[in-house]
This record gives structure tokens, sequence and C-alpha cells, in this order.
């Protein structure tokens, strides 16, 4: 007996809401990271150099652009990574904004923007579940 892979009939994605769900969350999860990654290169957003805790710049010794350079290259790198394997890429992403949530923890008057980033980490983790049933939807059938 041979298997050879094959894709289980795709449900019309009108009739499936999780489905409708996971690529929501997969296009959102996919852009913001990418936008926002690119604006720590331009600031046109925001300063973003303001929501960064004093302690990051005293652990990692570089001035605050910099190291908000290097935030943006690994939002870049994560959104790419929810585009092209979200199961592995949402978790990424809730890991990110884990880091982010405690940073602001540390820098007085932005718990509000650390709550919100507490939405965006439980919505990384929807991603991530839903990932599992939609992401690669592909059996194993047995050929005689």
């Amino acid at each position: 007996m041979a298997t050879q892979e094959m894709r289980l009939p795709a449900a019309s994605l009108r009739d499936d809401p999780s489905r409708q769900a996971f690529l929501l969350l997969r296009s959102v999860y996919t852009v913001a990271p990418i936008l926002f990654g690119l604006d720590k290169f331009f600031n046109i957003l925001t300063d973003w150099t303001q929501y960064l805790a004093p302690v990051a710049v005293q652990v990692v010794p570089v001035p605050a652009q910099t190291f908000m350079y290097a935030v943006g290259v690994v939002e870049i790198a994560a959104g790419l990574l929810v585009a092209w394997k979200p199961r592995i890429g949402a978790l990424v992403v809730a890991l990110w904004l884990a880091g982010i949530i405690v940073n602001l923890l540390l820098v007085p008057g932005y718990y509000d923007v650390a709550l919100r980033d507490f939405g965006l980490l439980a919505g990384a983790l929807a991603l991530n579940r839903l990932a599992v049933l939609h992401a690669g939807r592909r059996v194993r059938a047995e050929v005689r």
C-alpha cells in the first residue's frame, strides 16, 4: 500500500466561521507586525522610543532608537512567520507581546497600552489554536 497526501474538501468559507476567524486573525497578525515594524525605522505613527523602559537601554547599552530598529526587525520577521507558518508564528507573536507587556509595565503611564497588548496576546493564542485546524488541512490516505 502506498500513501499519498490528499487535501480535505474545503468547506465554503461563507459557511465556516472558524475558518473566517482564522483568516482574519492570520491577516491581522501578519500585516500589523510588519507595518509597526517598518514604522520603527520612520516613526510616522509615533516616537516609539517613548514606550521603551529605561532599563532596556541599560541592559542593552545602545541608543533607544537603535534598540527600536532591532525591535522593528523582530516584528517584521514575526509577521512574515505568521504568514508562512501561522501556528508557530502566532506563538512567537504571543511571546513578543508578553515581552512588550513587561516592558510597558516598567514605564509609568502606559498601563492602558499594556492591557491592550494583553488582549492582542490573547488573540495571538487564539490564532495558534485555530491554525491547528486550518493551517495545513491535509490528511494521509492509503491508496490501494
